[in-house]
């Protein structure tokens, strides 16, 4: 599996999430919970434990790597994060087409392709410069380090909030998965995709830099 890094920057630390981290978690998940309609955030110790254990779970069958996001001025743990649906591709091609899986989740391997999800913040810290730099630190991990050829970014259809700052990041648009997958409030949700791409790097990273900039300057 992946080695799991602490990526830091100034406002926040991404650390590897574990076990130890349940009640600083559920601390978080806590405040104001109507923030997450259409996001599972764990309730409660049990549900919370739950949680990093699924999460833990992905991490060692090498398609996640979760993080909880650590707020430096306070010290305090204010959301998780991670990299999920992690692949490496493989060339040439199988051929003839399925005779062999395919794309299959990465080992020691960087991965090719990646998404960034599970994301939430306490309500204190949504609309701050916690989500800009959290997002400045996965992109750079995932295209300067794993040289990742695309980064994934959903959300719930419904979740215009969400949406706003996804593309707010940059990331481009590509439509509408429908009916894909369990919904946080117990139907099924339409998913919104966004992507971004290794050439299209460079100019999200300065549009971010900027934000986050400009936030810092304000604080």
């Amino acid at each position: 599996m992946l080695t799991p890094m602490t990526l830091c920057g100034r406002l926040v630390c991404l650390e590897p999430m574990t076990i130890d981290h349940v009640n600083a978690i559920c601390d978080a998940a806590s405040e104001n919970r109507s923030t997450y309609s259409f996001t599972y955030v764990p309730n409660g110790v049990e549900d919370t434990k739950r949680y990093i254990e699924i999460a833990l779970s992905d991490f060692s069958r090498g398609r996640a790597l979760p993080y909880v996001v650590r707020h430096l001025e306070t010290d305090l743990i204010v959301g998780t994060t991670r990299f999920l649906d992690l692949e490496v591709f493989s060339w040439p091609p199988p051929w003839p087409p399925g005779v062999a899986s395919g794309p299959s989740p990465t080992n020691l391997n960087p991965p090719t392709v990646a998404e960034i999800g599970s994301t939430w913040y306490a309500a204190s810290f949504q609309r701050t410069g916690v989500n800009t730099e959290c997002k400045l630190l996965m992109l750079a991990h995932a295209f300067d380090s794993w040289n990742t050829v695309r980064v994934t970014l959903k959300t719930d259809a419904r979740n215009t909030r969400s949406r706003t700052a996804i593309q707010r990041l940059g990331a481009t648009f590509e439509g509408v998965r429908r009916a894909h997958a369990p919904a946080s409030d117990g139907g099924i949700r339409d998913t919104a995709y966004f992507s971004i791409l290794a050439e299209e790097w460079p100019t999200v990273r300065t549009n971010l830099e900027e934000r986050l900039k400009k936030g810092l300057e304000k604080g």
